[in-house]
């Protein structure tokens, strides 16, 4: 007998496929739930669940801005299952619906920032108009990813780890909205707490290519940087007059 023949070969390129699908499908699932959790109280399930900040009404405005963040969410979940079911095709498709839900999700994103920096909506320790870095940084950080994830598309390791840290660059604000005690303490708790999800992206590269992907480390650094550079800014004069000028122009 032929022992190339009798003796199994190694298929390490074949695991690795396998190990990256349920990898970003245990992500997409943890971020949907992440996101439930989160915005169940104001949004999903508002006046059923009770809520630990206080509710504003749900304008036309905010609910457009749910439906589209929502279906961000959901859309990352479907094209991850779809590359897990061998459909590139129907995702290379949907693509092209996200790349414009993107880019309006941008637009109402920062309508909505500043809409609630008028109405006062602020997380505890803070004011509306220094929190309004926090909002606007998390849209802009997203802008950026997704369009170099967009770019990225015919380099599929790079393509989907862009595009997973782009949801992540945005999944603060419902991290800051659990039930969790240590939501209270302000932006800084909430960071911290919401990058713990970058931690099994490092791992994960880590345990199948031995190094970190130069797309993690790209997507990473931008989100964790601008969170220190963003409070930093907060507090400044010129920041204070910026953020003030744009809510004055909603009326």
């Amino acid at each position: 007998m032929d022992l190339a023949t009798a003796i199994p070969i190694p298929r390490p390129r074949r695991n690795r496929r396998f190990a990256e699908r349920c990898f970003f499908c245990a992500m997409a699932a943890a971020i949907l739930a992440t996101v439930f959790v989160g915005f169940a109280p104001s949004f999903y399930l508002k006046g059923v669940v009770p809520g630990t900040r206080p509710l504003f009404p749900l304008t036309p405005l905010v609910i457009f801005h749910g439906c589209a963040f929502t279906g961000w969410v959901v859309l990352l979940a479907v094209q991850t299952a779809l590359v897990t079911a061998g459909r590139v095709d129907l995702h290379r498709r949907l693509g092209l619906f996200g790349a414009g839900l993107a880019a309006l999700m941008v637009a109402v994103g920062i309508m909505t920032a500043i809409y609630a920096a008028k109405r006062g909506s602020h997380p505890p320790g803070t004011d509306s108009l220094h929190f309004l870095v926090v909002p606007l940084f998390d849209i802009s950080v997203f802008a950026l990813l997704v369009f170099l994830g967009v770019r990225a598309r015919r380099d599929p390791p790079a393509h989907k780890r862009l595009m997973l840290l782009s949801t992540l660059a945005i999944l603060t604000a419902a991290v800051a909205r659990w039930p969790l005690a240590i939501m209270h303490a302000g932006p800084i708790a909430f960071f911290t707490v919401s990058d713990l999800f970058l931690l099994p992206l490092l791992a994960f590269d880590l345990a199948t290519l031995g190094r970190i992907h130069r797309a993690s480390l790209l997507g990473i650094g931008a989100i964790v940087i601008s969170q220190p550079l963003r409070l930093a800014i907060a507090g400044t004069g010129a920041w204070l007059a910026f953020a003030g000028w744009l809510v004055s122009l909603v009326s």
